[in-house]
């Protein structure tokens, strides 16, 4: 887990986790006692460490990670080395920051995939503050966009990016970042056993 300012600290305070109860506290107390629980920040992440990335539906990533240089070198190595890359919701936006060396082209032009639509956006009190509104930026950087109804479920996959419209789309979006993760690793595992037989 990465952050843009390296922790999710709160005025000193950890994490808080809400809406607990008796049937999920047992897991957070366990999720708590791993490394994974503690956030990074994104400058200190090594790339070659992960195999995929997920940037889940977040209202914030429109106002920090849509601008994150530390993030646009991420997705540059991600895209390059051709890594899984799964954006839901708002989420999407975070994916804006990642230009190329020469600072104008998109990394993922040319690319097919959906995000929250205007009319979906509309409708959000934050809307006329919001600096960067998703779809359009989609279609103005050289993006093919898609959307399906609001609220629906709505996923695109192309090559290894995969997006989600909005937060209804998470589980089916998530799903096939596990499938595509599974389906690479087969493929490496199977090229290695051909490369020793031979």
């Amino acid at each position: 887990m990465a952050t843009p300012r390296g922790s999710c600290l709160i005025v000193g305070r950890q994490v808080e986790y809400v809406h607990q109860d008796d049937n999920n506290r047992r897991w957070f107390n366990e999720f708590r006692s791993k490394a994974s629980s503690t956030p990074i920040g994104l400058e200190t992440v090594d790339v070659n460490r992960y195999s995929a990335m997920l940037i889940p539906a977040c209202p914030g990533a429109v106002h920090d990670l849509a601008s994150s240089k530390d993030l646009s070198q991420i997705i540059g190595h991600f895209v390059t080395e051709k890594k899984p890359i799964c954006a839901i919701g708002m989420g999407v936006a975070g994916l804006a920051c990642a230009r190329k060396e020469d600072g104008k082209s998109w990394y993922l032009d040319g690319y097919s995939m959906t995000a929250p639509s205007v009319f979906e956006l509309a409708s959000l009190p934050e809307f006329p503050t919001l600096p960067i509104i998703p779809e359009d930026f989609i279609k103005d950087h050289g993006a093919r966009y898609t959307r399906s109804e609001n609220g629906a479920v709505h996923v695109v996959i192309d090559r290894h990016l995969i997006t989600g419209q909005n937060e209804a789309s998470t589980l089916m979006a998530t799903q096939n970042l596990i499938l595509m993760c599974s389906q690479k690793q087969q493929q490496r595992t199977s090229s290695n056993k051909y490369h020793h037989q031979h």
